[in-house]
């Protein structure tokens, strides 16, 4: 893929770091496209990388045509949108709304890229443990993210299905890595740790929490990244109109997650679980990989130690 023009869009957010970083070391010609300009976080901006300063929202179809033309990308990972601290109107247009214009632009361009969606396994809502969430299977978001990244992937996927569109659709399961953002558990956990470790005095020794019996799916982001440049390389017969879900394959009581992520912290933080009253639904999300293994041949190859030591990489600990 040597000299790949590869344009990321929320190339300054967490996932979108990582990718420009791992696309330049492929040695494609990576434009990271965001409101905001890189930072010293990962995949911060390389002396020789180009930046677009765009607010995708609010640029018309017409308008974001004549920005990609003159791109002209090969490739194009949408890695924008919107989880956290912002109202369900906002998060609709961030991750719905921002990909039916995108899919508008790239329609009328003289020369289509393929278009890698980042979605998200909440775009499934609550499984069990009897099997795991495979891409054919049902489609049931039980929250307002789960929801928009649904709308999202179905309109890659409708445009792909009529050949207007070069598109697929990588699933993920709960990224872990440096750089996690806050407002995540992992990320607001990861946070509290740092904290303590600059200022034991000032912050609390105790992290107190409901009960975390969710069962959830957590990826190293270095394996996500892995799958996106796979996804980028492979033939458009194999991918184009799919999903394909990008996760470890495990599911992990979240308590123990974090448990665990404390241990390795070396540091005398606590979890401290409240009892919450009645019996509440335990939900499990564990992605079926093996669909990326067969036309990606891709597979996680980091266990959760290493998914949560990478993200303790990022922190300020002793």
């Amino acid at each position: 893929m040597t000299g790949t023009r590869v344009v990321v869009l929320g190339g300054t957010g967490f996932l979108g770091g990582h990718l420009r970083a791992a696309f330049r070391a492929e040695g494609d010609q990576v434009v990271c496209v965001s409101r905001t300009s890189p930072g010293t976080a990962a995949g911060s901006a390389a002396s020789d990388e180009r930046f677009l300063a765009l607010d995708l929202l609010a640029l018309s179809p017409h308008e974001l045509r004549a920005h990609l033309t003159a791109l002209d990308p090969d490739i194009m990972v949408n890695a924008a949108g919107a989880v956290w601290k912002v109202t369900e109107q906002q998060m609709h247009a961030a991750n719905a709304e921002l990909v039916t214009t995108l899919i508008a632009a790239l329609r009328e361009l003289p020369r289509r890229p393929r278009l890698i969606q980042l979605g998200s396994v909440h775009e499934y809502g609550a499984g069990t443990r009897d099997s795991g969430l495979a891409e054919d299977g049902m489609e049931a978001p039980v929250t307002p993210y789960g929801r928009s990244k649904l709308a999202a992937s179905r309109s890659v996927l409708d445009a792909a299905g009529t050949g207007a569109l070069d598109g697929v659709v990588l699933r993920m399961a709960n990224i872990v890595g440096p750089g996690v953002p806050t407002g995540s558990l992992l990320g607001d956990i990861a946070a509290h740790v740092e904290r303590y470790a600059k200022d034991p005095e000032a912050t609390d020794a105790e992290l107190v929490f409901p009960p975390l019996r969710a069962e959830r799916d957590f990826v190293d982001v270095r394996d996500v990244v892995d799958a996106v440049l796979a996804a980028a390389r492979a033939p458009r017969t194999e991918v184009s109109g799919r999903v394909i879900n990008i996760g470890s394959g495990r599911a992990v009581p979240a308590g123990e997650v974090v448990e665990r992520l404390l241990a390795l912290s070396g540091l005398p933080v606590r979890l401290v679980e409240r009892p919450a009253d009645g019996a509440a639904f335990v939900d499990c999300q564990r992605l079926d990989v093996s669909r990326a293994r067969r036309l990606l041949g891709w597979e996680p190859r980091r266990d959760l130690d290493t998914a949560l030591t990478g993200l303790l990489s990022g922190l300020s600990l002793p």
